[in-house]
């Protein structure tokens, strides 16, 4: 099987590159300067050229609060991207694989959501996810889309790494204490998504490990795992005024992906654990 893995420089593309070159499966890890998604020409270039089995979409626009101001180029990667890559795929007869948001929900269910539940986005970056989402459905019927959430790993555009450079620069950490989600290694991520696509599955699914956490709860627990004694301040959401709305409680069920695959996920902080091991320690 051979891979195009789009959005190179980002930490869940690296992941998914470390992966392959360790199964020793062929792979083109390709930066934007090589494939830009928002240019259709481009997309239907490469992929004519490479002539992938599949396309691992890791291409995507993460800055939640600037896409509220921003919402053009938000729009283009999230959503326009994910159109001009389920034309490509189509035409080539490729296996799409993409990832989604759990802010394409709005927290008001205080239950873990399902697949079946409505989505109603809060802010601009989920709804241009949703719109990606919607694209893929529309033109696509072989692909695969995971909503993720909380992501992690060894880039520095994530929860775990801005804590780390907080931590630097004071004693106290104010963290919002009523926010909840699933914190998600990008390590979980690219392991089960190549068992799926192993396992031929095809739909729009959940992908988490088990229970959820707050910000705050989050916080503490790596702060000790990496041995930083710091103050961590419970403070509310409210106090960061952000610009964009975000869902106070989106963790997602991932049972459905979960029995299909017949593996049991890890609990978030088992997970947290095993992948400070590997990648912080």
């Amino acid at each position: 099987m051979k891979y195009l893995i789009t959005g190179a420089n980002g930490q869940l593309a690296k992941e998914f590159a470390i992966h392959l070159e360790k199964n020793g499966q062929e792979f083109l890890a390709a930066t934007r300067e090589q494939l830009d998604v928002c240019n259709l020409n481009n997309v239907r270039d490469v992929i004519e050229s490479y002539k992938p089995s599949v396309v691992l979409n890791c291409a995507a626009y993460n800055y939640v609060d600037l896409a509220e101001t921003d919402y053009l180029n938000a729009f283009k990667i999230n959503a326009l991207a994910l159109h001009n890559l389920s034309f490509a795929c189509k035409k080539q007869n490729i296996f799409l694989v993409h990832y989604s948001t759990d802010y394409v929900f709005d927290g008001e269910k205080n239950d873990y959501y399902i697949e079946e539940d409505p989505a109603n986005p809060l802010n601009i970056y989920g709804k241009t996810k949703l719109i990606g989402e919607k694209l893929i459905n529309s033109g696509l019927q072989d692909y695969l889309i995971f909503r993720v959430s909380w992501l992690y790993g060894k880039g520095k555009n994530n929860f775990l790494s801005k804590i780390l450079a907080w931590s630097k620069e004071m004693n106290t950490l104010r963290i919002a204490y009523d926010e909840f989600s699933i914190p998600t290694s990008t390590r979980f991520i690219a392991e089960n998504t190549l068992k799926a696509i192993n396992c031929g599955i095809k739909g729009t699914y959940h992908l988490t490990p088990r229970g959820y956490a707050s910000r705050c709860e989050i916080a503490k627990m790596f702060l000790n795992l990496v041995g930083v004694n710091k103050f961590v301040l419970p403070v509310s959401s409210k106090v960061f005024n952000t610009p964009a709305v975000r869902p106070k409680f989106s963790a997602m069920s991932s049972k459905k992906i979960s029995q299909l695959l017949n593996v049991d996920f890890p609990a978030w902080d088992e997970e947290l654990k095993q992948t400070y091991q590997e990648y912080f320690k």
